[in-house]
């Protein structure tokens, strides 16, 4: 708040301070007083609303200065009433005053939708669980009868549990701290276990495997890397090149980092879409070919999952050339869990 606005508000009362006393000046000319006294009135109400109106600047200037730094600071905005103090002016406690009913109303409005967000999500992990009991039901029945039609099926199956598995992983990405553990994990069984679940598509599409020496130590949560790979190497069989397709799978250890290297020879992203592949939604020109059917969820959980276990990701890609992730996971011990 400047002098300048603060003057402004109070220009009425100023008008008519003025014109009071301008009316005492003139009323005392006309009486047969001491002199002093006609200029002592006047000016000693002068000096007593300039006096009011710059303490009262003062007061204010200092509270409302208080709530914009506070505002500032705060990465919650509507917690704002619990941070200032109590005012000694008539508006600041009218204001305060509804700002803490504001906050608590707002309150009670995000616990609201918290408890439904934590209800609907609960939902959502039980309605996974029980699906995948027909999802297995229906691979072993495909498996046990092998045909061209149950080969179909037994795909589509797998797709399915892609995507429940996702959804999964979707539902928990905001609470990952929740449910994840921190222990010793070899990079090698993590990759074998993920080629392993993805081998019949590899086999379908002809894609052959290069892994290098991939028997490194690293910590971190076995099961979200393990998904976050899924995710990659689904991307690298799903965006693949119909000939000579292969994928190349090292890890390179550097001083304080350890890094798994994903490399395909695939159809690639072109060079102004490879920034957005990990915004949420984003399906590029590569996801709406036929056939591909991308739904821009996949590197947007690998980004965030990555986020929050301290891992770094890296995609750089070429259209026509094919695309490199690296998973940039840090050397050290001090995450391992008791």
């Amino acid at each position: 708040m400047s002098i300048k606005e603060f003057l402004k508000d109070k220009i009425l009362g100023i008008i008519l301070t003025a014109f009071l006393i301008i009316s005492i000046v003139v009323f005392l000319a006309i009486t047969q007083i001491d002199l002093f006294i006609k200029i002592y009135i006047p000016v000693a109400v002068l000096i007593v609303y300039v006096f009011v109106l710059v303490v009262e600047f003062i007061k204010k200037k200092k509270f409302y200065t208080a709530i914009k730094e506070s505002l500032l600071e705060l990465d919650e905005k509507y917690l704002i009433a619990e941070t200032i103090d109590n005012p000694s002016f008539l508006d600041g406690k009218i204001l305060k005053n509804i700002l803490v009913e504001t906050d608590k109303s707002m309150i009670e409005h995000v616990n609201k939708y918290k408890y439904l967000q934590e209800e609907y999500k609960e939902y959502i992990e039980l309605w996974i669980h029980e699906i995948k009991t027909p999802i297995a039901a229906g691979k072993l029945i495909a498996q046990n009868n092998k045909n061209e039609v149950t080969k179909s099926i037994d795909e589509e199956l797998d797709k399915i549990e892609y995507y429940v598995e996702q959804a999964l992983y979707y539902a928990r990405s905001n609470t990952v701290e929740k449910d994840y553990c921190i222990t010793k994990c070899n990079l090698q069984d993590i990759v074998n276990s993920v080629i392993k679940r993805n081998k019949d598509a590899l086999i379908n599409n002809k894609i052959k495997i290069n892994i290098e020496d991939t028997n490194e130590i690293v910590y971190t949560d076995s099961k979200w890397i393990a998904f976050i790979l899924n995710q990659i190497i689904t991307n690298c069989i799903k965006y693949s090149k119909q000939e000579n397709a292969e994928i190349n799978i090292n890890v390179e250890t550097k001083k304080a980092r350890v890094i798994l290297e994903i490399k395909d020879n695939g159809i690639g992203i072109k060079k102004g879409e490879i920034t957005k592949v990990f915004d949420k939604g984003f399906t590029g020109s590569n996801g709406r070919k036929d056939g591909k059917k991308s739904t821009g969820i996949g590197l947007y959980l690998c980004k965030k999952l990555c986020g929050k276990l301290g891992i770094g990701i890296e995609l750089n890609s070429e259209e026509s050339v094919g695309t490199d992730v690296k998973l940039v996971f840090p050397k050290n011990t001090y995450h391992l869990a008791e």
